[in-house]
């Protein structure tokens, strides 16, 4: 008989009216999903699936893994703001996620609906960088021209507004483009140095912030969109 996981499916980085956004698969880890994270991930086919392994019932902590199509990852910006809104909203909030790369620590608005992270630059993956000089360069790249990698290319909608277009191709991941990535902009905000409201994708919405002591703080908007039950 199949084996059935139920996947929530979340939107995260949508705009003001909770539309865009970037799906992500969240799923509790269990004995039917243990040691089939990727074969699962593959099958869903969002750009990543989160797995919550354990969660603490005094709230300070889950502890998550992350999985793209194509491989694990030891953080990610979308996954970590995405699961920690979903644990909020269901009343279960924690104050740090438990990562691969490390301890995530987590807040939420008071509107509920952002949630903000805190990362280190160094926990994202090595991307290749494409400044562009406007938006509709941007908006004019041909994804299917990345074959191999990870791309973050960019341009400033406006610069002393710290305002930022951007778009990701990573291949590598086995995602052609992400619609909106909370790494990547962890990273472009340690390169640029300053706080940045990024647009990406179809029309995702970030925000930066620098901490110090090589700490970034990045957050958005989540929104809940459906629930699937998959078969294994």
């Amino acid at each position: 008989m199949d084996d059935v996981i139920e996947v929530v499916v979340v939107r995260v980085f949508t705009d003001d009216r909770g539309a865009n956004g970037n799906e992500l698969g969240i799923v509790f880890g269990s004995a039917v999903t243990e040691r089939r994270e990727q074969e699962i991930a593959t099958a869903l086919g969002f750009s990543e699936t989160v797995f919550v392994d354990e969660l603490d019932e005094a709230g300070r902590f889950a502890a998550i893994r992350i999985f793209t199509p194509a491989k694990e990852l030891p953080f990610a910006g979308h996954p970590s703001v995405g699961t920690a809104w979903w644990l909020a909203d269901r009343r279960t909030p924690v104050d740090v996620l438990r990562e691969r790369a490390g301890d995530v620590p987590v807040t939420v608005d008071d509107d509920g609906a952002t949630v903000w992270i805190e990362a280190r630059a160094e926990w994202t993956p090595q991307f290749e960088w494409l400044p562009l000089a406007s938006p509709a360069d941007v908006d004019a790249l041909d994804p299917l021209a990345f074959s191999s990698g990870q791309h973050c290319a960019y341009a400033w909608i406006d610069e002393a507004e710290g305002r930022l277009r951007a778009r990701m191709f990573a291949p590598e991941m086995g995602i052609i483009e992400d619609e909106a990535t909370g790494a990547a902009a962890v990273a472009v905000t340690a390169r640029l140095g300053r706080g940045l409201r990024i647009s990406q994708g179809e029309g995702s919405e970030l925000v930066t912030e620098p901490l110090g002591d090589g700490r970034i703080r990045v957050g958005g908007r989540t929104v809940y969109d459906r629930t699937i039950d998959a078969t294994l």
